[in-house]
């Protein structure tokens, strides 16, 4: 099926000259595009950014989408791609964490403290929550894992609304679409409209890892260099000040 978010990539891929061509988990909108400009206005160089849900991403590059950069919300699309052959392996940083949060309409007069057996399902009543599509978008992925892991699974599952990728789920909860959402903390953040009820257990789900690399077809020093400013501490600060965690590898 055909999303807007793939016509997007496609159309940024196609850029000519010597942008750097990224394409990066929807997640990472706002910080890195503040990173970006950083580094547009020291060196010189223009980057354009595709974003949508990392695995979707995958897939345009697996097909011959020409990316240069590839940003992932989780570990298992950047393995995907080491493993096709489609990332340069050497190339691939662990850069940034993030928290899994439960939301809801920044008007809603709701608490749920999130424990094993809680009754989520009860909370949510005849509403849904939006969440990423579970079998293949990250944060779908972290949601279904940290519900299963509460044993609560069985009973919420009926009630998702699965979205193409987190900053999709993020706005059903946002116009009032969904009783509650499961989002990135840095998502919630970024989004008046919404609160965090509650944060999942860090045990109830991988860690939320985000490595960046270099596609195999990249030939252009350009993409190297804007990698290399993202490991730096001025590359660094717009995710800082969005809530993500900087790791060191």
């Amino acid at each position: 099926m055909a999303r807007a978010e793939d016509a997007s990539a496609a159309k940024a891929a196609q850029a000519g000259g010597g942008d750097v061509t990224v394409f990066a988990a929807a997640s990472l909108k706002g910080s890195l595009d503040e990173a970006a400009k950083a580094w547009t206005a020291s060196s010189g160089k223009k980057v354009v950014i595709s974003y949508a849900a990392s695995s979707a991403l995958m897939k345009q590059i697996e097909q011959g989408a020409p990316a240069e950069v590839f940003a992932s919300a989780d570990l298992d699309w950047m393995k995907y791609g080491v493993d096709k052959k489609l990332i340069k392996e050497g190339s691939v940083v662990k850069l940034l964490g993030n928290a899994l949060v439960l939301i809801a309409p920044a008007d809603a007069a709701t608490t749920v403290e999130l424990k094993p057996g809680v009754d989520l399902a009860g909370a949510i009543g005849e509403g849904k929550i939006a969440v990423g599509e579970v079998k293949t978008v990250p944060a779908g992925k972290y949601a279904r894992a940290a519900f299963e892991k509460l044993g609560i699974l069985k009973a919420v599952e009926p009630k998702f609304a699965q979205t193409d990728n987190v900053r999709a789920a993020l706005a059903l909860v946002a116009r009032g679409e969904a009783k509650f959402g499961v989002v990135y903390a840095t998502d919630a953040a970024a989004d008046p409209k919404v609160k965090v009820v509650a944060t999942f257990p860090e045990d109830s789900h991988e860690p939320i890892v985000y490595p960046f690399g270099l596609t195999a077809s990249s030939n252009n020093a350009d993409a190297a260099g804007f990698l290399d400013y993202l490991k730096t501490a001025d590359g660094q600060k717009p995710f800082a000040k969005a809530g993500f965690t900087l790791l060191k590898e």
